[in-house]
């Protein structure tokens, strides 16, 4: 006969900033981590803090972009002496790991598979790009890496795989969410200019939440406004289309932040107080093709609105029962997809019932390169302990890759109803349904489905980027602009490109291109 199932809790959280970006202050991820979890342990009130310590048994850490390390989980694990840990795990990259990984650990603690978790992530960009800067290569002091680092990790950097999206130089996460936000835009009928105005908004929002955020890269700064936001100036350059440098996530900064969670027997044996008890209390996750060009449409995710239901219904909570959310944000499009499947307005014009972010967002918080999450679980946490206006449900959608993968997290103040979740109620991946018919070399007349357009340092358009469908048999095709006069057609901030017709035909160097 097999045990009841133990209820899982988070005891203790903790956050780290360092805002120095001078070389002698440089702080590797792994230590910025352990200070977060010094800061967890003491959050917890334990009566013995050497004794719940010693009896950490599990410690997941969301793979950092700064520093790649041999094994940064067992790392941990010697650095804190858990002697007992049976379990060190390293994730794999994406911005939804720090809820999946929460999610995770409170359903081995359900199952009785572990009694004290660590969940860590963390980032030192800001440092590593002033020791990149100064040619103090490698910062002095740091872990030995496992291969040689010479710059500054980004997602837009990294080499194109030899794909459809990668023989029209398109795939980086500049490039696909703006895919979505034009695709979103025509779609619900927006023109350009509040299309524009709704992000602007949107992203002024957040960055007031961000000013009043101690832990925000950008805290004590005033906050941008809708204007500074949406005007395209030498500060705010266009990156790609329709979104300048103030709406992309803003990644260099020195930022950690942990979460210890364990069983509520345990914690009362610790001595634990139970006004520092929050439950975790399900989640649900998924993902979606990593080829942008087999997925469903443009205007929506799937992943989004699968991990959000589901997430609600393993927690047993409706979306009328959340008084706190959280969005990931790296782009607007993303709290605006959830929104719209929540039926939450996308901009409060001062009269927001729930907050969507706790935090301030990824361009003004600061991206904390996968981690960004963790810190919205260590702040839901500190707000349903306080409970304030009587908040009880938080609930955290974690995004990752380029809307690729999605988590949903629900905590709260009060005791379950029901047993953790035994496991995620989701697959892996959606399948596309139905499958995209897709031309890997398109010719003839075509519609374009959505598009962007990437922009040079000194403003100048560089290359548009089209998602079409061929008029005759209803491919889908990726192409590039074939002219300047479609590249200016893409530019238009008063022509709606989306459901314009034009021509593809194959260049010489086998790129589809459309006129």
């Amino acid at each position: 006969m097999s045990s009841p199932k133990a209820t899982p809790i988070i005891i203790g959280v903790g956050d780290i900033k360092n805002r120095s970006q001078k070389v002698e202050d440089a702080i590797e991820p792994l230590h910025l981590m352990l200070r977060a979890i010094e800061q967890a342990l003491n959050d917890t009130d334990a009566s013995s803090k050497h004794d719940l310590q010693s009896q950490i048994d599990s410690i997941d850490v969301v793979r950092t972009w700064t520093w790649p390390y041999p094994d940064i989980a067992a790392s941990i694990a010697e650095h804190i002496g858990a002697e007992k840990v049976g379990r060190v795990f390293c994730s794999d990259h994406g911005g939804d790991k720090p809820a999946k990984l929460v999610d995770e650990a409170a359903r081995r603690i359900s199952k009785r598979e572990c009694e004290i978790a660590v969940v860590t992530g963390g980032e030192a960009l800001a440092s590593l790009a002033a020791c990149v800067a100064a040619k103090t290569m490698p910062p002095p002091g740091w872990t030995k890496p496992d291969q040689n680092v010479e710059s500054v990790f980004s997602p837009t950097s990294r080499e194109l795989a030899k794909t459809l999206g990668g023989r029209h130089s398109i795939g980086a996460p500049i490039h696909i969410y703006p895919l979505y936000e034009n695709g979103f835009r025509s779609h619900w009928g927006q023109s350009i200019e509040e299309n524009n105005s709704e992000s602007a908004e949107l992203y002024a929002e957040f960055a007031k939440v961000a000013e009043q955020n101690s832990m925000a890269w950008n805290h004590g700064k005033p906050a941008e406004t809708a204007d500074s936001i949406g005007t395209v100036s030498k500060r705010n350059r266009m990156i790609c289309y329709p979104y300048p440098l103030l709406m992309n996530a803003f990644n260099t900064v020195n930022l950690a932040a942990a979460v210890i969670l364990t069983s509520t027997v345990r914690a009362e044996a610790l001595g634990i107080p139970k006004h520092k008890w929050i439950y975790p209390l399900g989640g649900a996750g998924t993902a979606e093709s990593s080829e942008f060009w087999n997925r469903m449409n443009f205007y929506s995710s799937p992943a989004i609105c699968a991990s959000l239901d589901k997430g609600l219904a393993a927690a047993a909570l409706s979306k009328d029962d959340i008084d706190l959310y959280d969005f990931y944000s790296c782009f607007p499009i993303v709290p605006k997809l959830a929104c719209k499947h929540l039926g939450l307005p996308v901009v409060s014009k001062g009269k927001r019932e729930k907050p969507i972010t706790l935090l301030g967002g990824l361009t003004s918080f600061g991206g904390a390169g996968n981690n960004y999450s963790m810190h919205a679980i260590t702040e839901m946490v500190r707000q349903l302990r306080s409970g304030n206006n009587g908040q009880q449900n938080g609930l955290i959608l974690a995004n990752g890759g380029t809307l690729t993968y999605q988590h949903v997290l629900c905590l709260s103040s009060q005791a379950p109803a029901k047993a953790y979740s035994s496991s995620n109620p989701l697959p892996a991946q959606l399948p596309a349904e139905p499958p995209i018919p897709v031309a890997e070399h398109a010719e003839g007349e075509a519609v374009i489905e959505t598009y962007t357009v990437e922009f040079a340092r000194d403003g100048e358009p560089l290359r548009g980027y089209i998602v079409g469908r061929l008029l005759g048999d209803g491919k889908r095709f990726v192409a590039n602009h074939g002219d300047r006069n479609t590249l200016n057609r893409l530019c238009s901030r008063e022509l709606e490109p989306v459901g314009s017709k034009g021509f593809a035909w194959e260049s010489p160097s086998q790129e589809t291109i459309v006129t």
